[in-house]
């Protein structure tokens, strides 16, 4: 019989996914598991989020629970875009980079059109140059556009950027979805309100993030335009996303969202995540790619340096950005002694 190795390797830092659940979705899970419930999302828990969210949110919104965040991204914008449509996205972004066609392939074959844009952040300027071909039947049309808050650079769009970038779309009527996988992150990083930072600005739909920062299993779609819901409950059940057992997906949710456990949650990894890259500049061999606004840290390290990390068995996650740094990120868990420790460790590597 095999068995579950028991070593464990040494990934903090190599991504908050590594983390476990906090306590109080677990015990969440717990109390869902006692007795009965109508499946489907027929539950008392999915049925509850309408009014949570909504009231998260300062306006009624629709939400529907997923299991992944690519099922998320790539659900919300099929609801958007049409097959012959086009999806105007950063070249960097999860949607272009790392979600296997995903995005294609739920809206039935739109085409994801990548911008450069500064930093991880696409502009307004480089959005307006791009949208073209609207009416030319011999072009994929420009439909929708896809941000990513927190992007993947690390960096935060500011409530002004997300404005200009959502003027620009709805002035030549396209949507807008915001990927927020790391989206309470980036809430506390800007120190707004959940509206402020998405339907205030121009939002019209949202990937809500919960894996990354204390959940299981557990993302959500959410609607502030009820007419862009669409055939979703459709394309959800189509995708295999209309779990029959919603009621765990939703206790999740339910429980991350009450008490502000998830700004608790972002809170410490933001501040981790600091405390990591004001660590790291202090060597002048290590130099930092992008400002560390929210939890991810992105630095260039020195070979030798990356290869001592490995040998004591860290995973240096140097798939980001094309080689060109490491990426760091602090979870919801991580500690003082966890960062000190790694510190600590590159001390060693001299």
């Amino acid at each position: 019989m095999a068995t579950i190795k028991t070593k464990r390797e040494r990934v903090k830092f190599a991504s908050d996914n590594v983390a476990g659940a906090c306590p109080e979705v677990l015990d969440a899970l717990m109390k869902a598991n006692e007795g009965d419930s109508a499946p489907y999302g027929n539950d008392d828990y999915s049925k509850v989020l309408q009014e949570k969210f909504s009231e998260i949110f300062e306006k009624e919104v629709i939400v529907y629970p997923t299991a992944s965040g690519t099922a998320a991204n790539a659900l919300a914008l099929s609801t958007m875009t049409p097959v012959f449509g086009n999806i105007y996205c950063h070249k960097l972004a999860h949607i272009n980079t790392d979600e296997c066609g995903a995005p294609e392939f739920y809206t039935g074959g739109a085409k994801l059109i990548p911008l450069t844009g500064i930093n991880g952040k696409i502009t307004p300027e480089e959005l307006e140059k791009n949208i073209s071909g609207t009416g030319i039947v011999h072009h994929t049309q420009p439909s929708s556009v896809s941000i990513t808050q927190v992007c993947e650079t690390g960096e935060v769009y500011e409530l002004d950027e997300i404005k200009k970038i959502a003027d620009v779309a709805h002035k030549h009527k396209l949507n807008i979805h915001m990927d927020g996988a790391r989206f309470a992150n980036a809430l506390v990083a800007l120190n707004c309100t959940p509206a402020e930072m998405t339907w205030k600005s121009g939002i019209d739909v949202l990937s809500f993030g919960a894996t990354k920062n204390g959940c299981i299993a557990a993302e959500a779609i959410i609607f502030f335009k009820p007419e862009l819901v669409g055939n979703i409950s459709f394309l959800m059940k189509r995708a295999g996303h209309l779990l029959s057992k919603m009621r765990f997906v939703s206790a999740q949710l339910d429980a991350y969202i009450s008490n502000d456990v998830w700004l608790k949650n972002a809170k410490q990894a933001n501040e981790m995540g600091k405390k990591l890259s004001d660590g790291l500049v202090k060597h002048s061999s290590i130099k930092l790619a992008y400002p560390t606004q929210a939890n991810e840290v992105f630095a260039k390290f020195p070979r030798e340096m990356i290869e001592h990390l490995n040998s004591l068995g860290y995973k240096m996650n140097e798939d980001e950005l094309d080689g060109q740094a490491v990426r760091l990120v602090a979870a919801w868990n991580t500690q003082n002694s966890d960062v000190e420790s790694f510190l600590e460790s590159i001390n060693q590597s001299k």
